[in-house]
């Protein structure tokens, strides 16, 4: 119950609506209680006026009546339900507003190490499933533990009032019901929390077999996958019979109560009657009460579950929220754009997660302007310093800068929106193609876009498809080929129109002609602007003022191309074998 305190500060900023969602409770149990007492003084005076003989007229009238009574009762109930609802239930629709809000606000701030370190799934189950427990406790399970107890106690009041030892026996059975109602359930959840583990198997079998259908019926591996998910299949409806089976003890065990209960109203009430200790009507009432109880002691297992399942939800959730990330903006940060002028001195960096060190005292100084390419086979560090160039990490010894600041000194945003990055993995979002571009400027004109996709040389591509720029490109552009969704990456960094342009092995999926074509185009665009190139092969189309030759972090050879040539090592090598 501790991880739910977290929760507190949720309620004081909605304590109005807390406050009047409890009193419209009271109110609701309140009329639902009345009726008993309106129906006692109706069965006793018809009980009357049959002993005195009365005619029929005067008992329908009593009884027409005590109807209108009832069902003016009735709405009024149903009305305090209502607004019962629209303030505790919209309450925590709200606070579930508020956290989606909160955690997603976290995603935003984490660095790069941390989703290394964390699967995806995990993270969405965060915004998603755990929040949704949390819910059901802000809400529902507020709203019936009040109840309950609103209910209990003016149905207990009134039965105290009228007969002491009787009210004893009726509710006697009652905590019975709700602790076997609550073994019940804990059986439950832990037969659903298996079950819904086999399911997410199930899932995760279908949709990788859906996904690698191709891969299935290359290696004609049909029978054997299907012989894995019907294993699978026949396990999850195992557990779901055996479920059924434990569910099927929870109707009747409540119904076996609250039989008990009326059973010893009957009983010990109709002893009572005959010694004139309660009247005939008090029974009826009596029954009623047991009736309206029924519903609120059955629900204690319920908000039980409710409350632990929150609990362990909220847990996590604190847990996610309080992890501080490693990369942000330092309280005096220096709101400087960066101009393109670059220096890296003895830089060494060494992945926490996985203790690889991916650059070894590098360092490279880079003029506003200049053209560098990073040449290098996997592995040899050359995504790293573009991603400590972004700052998604930090160098471990070093010093890197940017216009002369040091880039831990700069604020997050104003570095980032300096530079632009066309990063080898092309993300693209499940959206139309001229968003898609958009998406790194959304202040960019249709005109700068088709610019931008003009210099890409994707142009030609976009115009062949039947919706043009607004051609819905699917999940992750699942209707494009390598190359276009690499030149879509390309044209996105261009439209930012930054000083400092990034290419990390972006055209690594485009053809010969296609790569002359874009580089042809970017020249005049890139006049004034520091660009980095990083590749694993040869540019010959595309005179650099720097190649650097990368290897396990390390800088093994620099220069012009020509110098590089003159020196016979590794660059020479790489040419050769590319231009023969």
């Amino acid at each position: 119950m501790k991880n739910l305190a977290s929760l507190n500060k949720y309620f004081i900023k909605y304590k109005w609506r807390l406050m009047l969602g409890l009193i419209f409770v009271a109110i609701s149990c309140k009329f639902a209680v009345m009726p008993g007492n309106v129906i006692k003084e109706i069965l006793d005076q018809v009980v009357k006026m049959v002993a005195t003989r009365q005619g029929r007229p005067a008992v329908f009238a009593l009884v027409f009546r005590g109807g209108l009574t009832l069902l003016g009762l009735a709405l009024l109930r149903g009305f305090f339900m209502y607004m019962m609802r629209q303030t505790i239930i919209v309450m925590s629709r709200h606070i579930e507003y508020d956290q989606k809000n909160e955690i997603y606000n976290q995603y935003q701030q984490l660095s790069a190490q941390f989703y290394k370190t964390h699967f995806t799934g995990d993270l969405m189950n965060r915004i998603s499933e755990d929040i949704a427990r949390v819910r059901m406790y802000t809400g529902p399970s507020i709203m019936y533990f009040t109840s309950m107890v609103f209910m209990v106690i003016f149905c207990v009041w009134d039965m105290l009032k009228v007969n002491v030892i009787l009210t004893l026996c009726v509710v006697a059975p009652l905590p019975l019901l709700a602790f076997s109602i609550y073994l019940v359930k804990k059986i439950l959840f832990t037969k659903s929390g298996a079950i819904q583990s086999k399911l997410s198997l199930l899932t995760m079998t279908a949709q990788e077999s859906y996904s690698g259908i191709r891969v299935i019926k290359s290696f004609v591996q049909e029978s054997n996958m299907i012989s894995y998910f019907r294993k699978n299949s026949e396990e999850y409806r195992k557990s779901t019979i055996n479920l059924s089976l434990t569910e099927a003890i929870y109707f009747p065990s409540m119904n076996l109560f609250i039989g008990l209960s009326v059973l010893c109203t009957i009983l010990i009430g109709g002893y009572f009657a005959i010694q004139g200790q309660i009247s005939t009507g008090n029974i009826a009432q009596f029954v009623i009460y047991i009736n309206l109880l029924m519903f609120p002691i059955s629900s204690i297992g319920v908000v039980v579950s409710m409350t632990q399942r929150a609990s362990a939800s909220q847990k996590r959730i604190d847990e996610f929220l309080e992890t501080k990330t490693d990369i942000s903006s330092p309280p005096d940060a220096i709101s400087h754009r960066p101009e393109g002028s670059i220096e890296f001195n003895n830089v060494s960096f060494t992945y926490a997660h996985t203790g690889i060190t991916a650059i070894q005292q590098f360092s490279l100084s880079v003029q506003p302007g200049q053209k560098i390419a990073i040449i290098g086979k996997t592995g040899s560090g050359k995504s790293t310093l573009a991603h400590l160039l972004l700052r998604m990490y930090d160098v471990n010894s070093g010093e890197l800068l940017l216009d002369g600041h040091a880039i831990d000194t700069l604020d997050l945003h104003s570095l980032r929106s300096g530079i632009a990055y066309a990063p080898q993995d092309s993300y693209l979002f499940s959206d139309t193609i001229f968003n898609n571009i958009r998406f790194g400027n959304n202040t960019a004109t249709e005109q700068e876009v088709i610019e931008a996709a003009r210099m890409a040389d994707l142009d030609k591509d976009i115009a062949a498809l039947s919706d043009g720029y607004q051609t819905v490109i699917g999940e992750r552009g699942v209707i494009l080929s390598g190359g276009q969704k690499q030149r879509m990456i390309l044209a996105r960094a261009l439209l930012k129109n930054s000083k400092i342009l990034l290419m990390d092995e972006c055209l690594s999926a485009v053809d010969t002609q296609t790569e002359k074509n874009i580089l042809g185009n970017l020249k005049e665009y890139l006049a004034d602007k520091t660009t980095l190139v990083i590749t694993h092969r040869i540019f010959t189309s595309w005179t650099f003022d720097k190649i650097i030759i990368l290897d396990h972090g390390r800088i093994t050879e620099q220069g012009t191309h020509d110098e590089l040539i003159a020196l016979n090592g590794k660059y020479a090598q790489l040419y050769k074998y590319q231009t023969s």
